[in-house]
């Protein structure tokens, strides 16, 4: 897009000076009285005036196009991102719910077995005093 505008840049100013140069020339190497070269003058001024707002609607629309362009694409982006975001947390909601009910079933697990008492000869070990 630099690119873009550099070479549009290029363009302008080369064609300016053109204009300017061809307009010298013509001025200085034409044999015509005062009144024709002011004449001459004037309408060459018009002619640049209007070639030069005709190129600067020209950039203008191509400002435009471009900056849509650049929303449209980063409305895009920020609807992937959104999506991708949801589907990230929707990921983690459930390991996280899957991990929590692995948790709870080795915690009954433990306490299951801590509830039990483990049967060793048919005697229940007792606290001497």
């Amino acid at each position: 897009m630099s690119s873009d505008r550099d070479e549009f840049g290029a363009f302008l100013v080369g064609f300016i000076v053109g204009g300017l140069t061809g307009a010298v020339v013509s001025l200085l190497f034409a044999p015509q009285s005062g009144e024709e070269t002011r004449a001459l003058i004037r309408d060459k001024s018009i002619e640049l005036r209007d070639k030069a707002s005709e190129t600067a609607e020209e950039a203008l629309a191509r400002a435009e196009a471009a900056a849509a362009e650049a929303r449209t694409r980063a409305e895009e982006l920020a609807r992937e991102a959104r999506t991708r975001a949801e589907e990230l947390a929707k990921e983690v909601r459930t390991r996280g719910e899957e991990f929590g009910r692995e948790v709870r079933a080795r915690g009954e697990s433990a306490l299951d077995a801590v509830r039990k008492p483990k049967k060793s000869g048919g005697e229940t070990p007792t606290a001497t005093s």
